[in-house]
């Protein structure tokens, strides 16, 4: 008995070779499924960066009271870095814990990493930068609290580096826009 497959026809044009190479695939319902469970995803993880990125600076209540919000003085890293920090970095972490530059590099990631991923542009760049944020959050508090070594920041971290690999932009997003930029396509690293 045969299995009949549901298709759909598709064409990939690949932006990062010097001639656009552009192939007809036909595509099954899963891999369109997939597709778009990788874009929920995407879209997911790039909500919780800007979430956190939001709520640190207007204090929403939610991680961060009013009082403590950015812009009413408060630093987004001196609570957790000073009171929280544990294992065998926490010296390094307290040391920058509440500095302007340390304060200003977490929140500009927290931003830039949260709107590509939710736009679907940039994702190489956002992958690597929110894989190394994940793990610095990671390195924080070691070892974990419900487990020897593993939690959902190496999970993420992991995750993130495949949605790169899978050009989850491209779908829900404006990664396939974003590839064919001039600049985009002389520096393919910004994929």
């Amino acid at each position: 008995m045969e299995t009949m497959v549901a298709t759909t026809e598709r064409t990939i044009t690949r932006t990062d070779a010097p001639m656009a190479e552009t192939r007809h695939l036909a595509e099954t319902a899963r891999e369109r499924a997939a597709r778009y469970v990788f874009a929920g995803i995407r879209i997911a993880l790039g909500w919780t960066f800007l979430w956190a990125f939001l709520d640190k600076v207007f204090g929403l209540g939610f991680a961060t009271e009013a009082k403590n919000a950015w812009i009413n003085g408060g630093s987004p890293t001196k609570g957790f870095l000073t009171f929280g920090a544990a294992g065998p970095f926490a010296d390094f972490y307290q040391g920058i814990a509440g500095a302007a530059w340390a304060d200003v590099l977490f929140m500009g990631g927290l931003a830039a990493i949260g709107v590509a991923l939710l736009l679907g542009i940039g994702m190489r760049v956002a992958a690597v930068a929110g894989a190394v944020l994940y793990v610095m959050m990671w390195t924080v508090v070691l070892p974990p609290e419900n487990n020897p070594f593993m939690d959902e920041h190496l999970l993420n971290a992991a995750l993130l580096v495949g949605l790169a690999l899978v050009n989850a932009g491209a779908t829900l997003g404006l990664g396939t826009t974003w590839a064919k930029l001039p600049i985009v396509r002389r520096f393919p690293w910004l994929r």
